[in-house]
């Protein structure tokens, strides 16, 4: 198996760009998938000069409705006319608001009439095949984020805080488990728990956001009680799952998340590339 980011806040490479925005390529014997569209056509520039033939990708999961994550669906459908897009009836065409750095819309209209047949939606068909596992996360085990408390929708009574029911997570292998959590708005716990609650596979690879934003003097979210509480129950639940994370992972959590588990938590970045092994033995 092969990762390549493709579209990220972080960059370590000029070569590339980056945005505020998450695009996720997945290379497989099988299947060529793409997680998320980032916010614009980055990820189609990117994956241009990392050597990726989007044309050729099977499935493309959105996994929840935000701008940043599937802001570049139009052109990418534009470009492969081919691809089924795996996401929940929830995920576009709805207002969603963010009030984080200033208010803002940041849902995504897409006139879907205009490629039928290309759509797939979660509540219809929550198994794509044997190996492939779209999941509406379902525990609510574990704390939700606290940045969520700046996200909001429309409803006709006006807006509330955002249930993310056009969230998803997606879980790919016969017998071990690659997982993507978008930004895990649901909590990363918690998504882990449905997913393992699901499947009773084991979780070897864990890519995607955990939206754990750093504090700042203006704007709280979680404390380093909470924080080690997320460290604690990793330690425990998932001692031999490796994870990447970035985007909605801020910096200083991301800099403990690394310092706490070496060799076991990595920081990913656009033009980022790993190979991988599934199905191997723990």
């Amino acid at each position: 198996m092969k990762v390549i980011v493709l579209s990220d806040n972080r960059l370590v490479d000029n070569n590339f760009e980056s945005e505020h925005g998450l695009s996720v390529y997945l290379e497989t014997e099988q299947y060529k998938f793409l997680f998320d569209t980032g916010a614009s056509d980055v990820f189609i520039r990117n994956a241009a000069k990392a050597g990726v033939d989007l044309t050729q990708v099977d499935y493309v999961f959105i996994s929840h409705g935000h701008r940043d994550h599937a802001g570049g669906l139009e052109q990418f459908l534009q470009l492969n006319r081919k691809v089924k897009v795996v996401l929940s009836k929830y995920a576009l065409n709805r207002k969603y608001y963010s009030k984080r750095t200033g208010f803002r819309e940041i849902g995504v209209e897409l006139d879907m009439s205009r490629y039928p047949g290309r759509f797939l939606f979660v509540e219809d068909q929550p198994v794509l095949a044997e190996n492939i596992h779209v999941l509406k996360p379902f525990v609510r085990l574990f704390p939700i984020p606290e940045a969520n408390r700046t996200l909001f929708m429309d409803r006709r009574s006006g807006l509330v805080l955002d249930e993310f029911k056009h969230e998803i997570v997606v879980a790919i292998g016969e017998h071990e488990l690659f997982v993507f959590t978008g930004c895990a708005h649901l909590g990363l716990l918690n998504m882990l728990e449905s997913v393992t609650g699901k499947t009773g596979k084991f979780i070897r690879y864990v890519v995607g956001g955990f939206h754990l934003l750093d504090s700042t003097d203006t704007q709280q979210y979680e404390n380093p009680d909470a924080i080690d509480a997320i460290v604690q129950q990793i330690r425990k639940d998932y001692p031999h799952t490796l994870f990447y994370t970035g985007h909605c992972t801020g910096d200083e959590v991301c800099r403990r998340l690394t310092r706490e588990f070496p060799g076991q938590m990595h920081a990913f970045y656009a033009g980022m590339e790993v190979g991988l092994n599934i199905d191997s033995h723990k």
